[in-house]
């Protein structure tokens, strides 16, 4: 018979995983959620489960060979390693569009300062998803979030508000990709477009934030 710790992981490991399913569907029903995190926790209406270092993970009920091959399917089989810096790293940002004469991205460890000038060209109408690069370090990370604002001439033109999903610790990058948006098209829209990011979690640790731009035109090498 399995033990009480046994029992509340596996309920905090399910809680986890179904969580994370739900967010998925209540995030691409609402992708205009404001930015603002009160008001996010109240649309979904949700409270994280209590935190739980990886090595308590690691080290419970190590005799129970069925939940050690489940905890292995989790969180790898590789040994936990201690890295500096923040447990959660973003590194790159990637726009994907079939129609794009080349990559679309920026480097997300070097001077976010110079990303503000920065801006790259998007063909009115098209469809892309953004793909967001990052690294888990050292301890499982629940509920991580994408936010963004866009604005234009000062004014806010789009808010969005993804859920990334919870994740443990290993050597190789981790993705997020987001649902198919389309960019702005028409005369009208033409012009320059300001965004600022925010990557979060559950317990309101903000892993990182910068700003960025874009320009939306009639056409490509316009």
């Amino acid at each position: 018979m399995l033990g009480l710790d046994v029992c509340e992981f596996g309920g905090q490991v399910l809680e986890l995983l179904w969580l994370t399913m739900c967010y998925r569907g209540l995030m691409a029903d609402n992708k205009d959620l404001p930015i603002g995190e009160e008001e996010d926790e109240r649309n979904l209406n949700y409270n994280p489960p209590a935190q739980k270092s990886l090595q308590e993970i690691q080290d419970l009920d190590k005799d129970d060979e069925s939940l050690v091959k489940y905890k292995q399917t989790l969180l790898g089989t590789a040994p936990m390693t201690v890295s500096s810096g923040h447990n959660v790293q973003v590194t790159r940002l990637i726009l994907l569009c079939d129609e794009a004469p080349g990559p679309i991205g920026f480097d997300l460890t070097g001077d976010l300062d110079a990303l503000k000038w920065k801006c790259f060209t998007l063909k009115e109408g098209v469809n892309y998803r953004l793909k967001i690069h990052f690294k888990v370090n050292r301890e499982i990370v629940a509920g991580l979030r994408y936010h963004h604002v866009t604005t234009r001439k000062g004014i806010i033109v789009d808010k969005a508000s993804y859920m990334v999903g919870s994740y443990g610790p290993r050597a190789e990058e981790h993705e997020f990709l987001s649902p198919v948006d389309e960019a702005p098209k028409g005369m009208i829209s033409r012009g320059q477009y300001q965004v600022k990011s925010r990557f979060i979690d559950d317990d309101k640790n903000v892993y990182l934030e910068w700003a960025w731009c874009f320009n939306i035109k009639k056409d490509w090498d316009e």
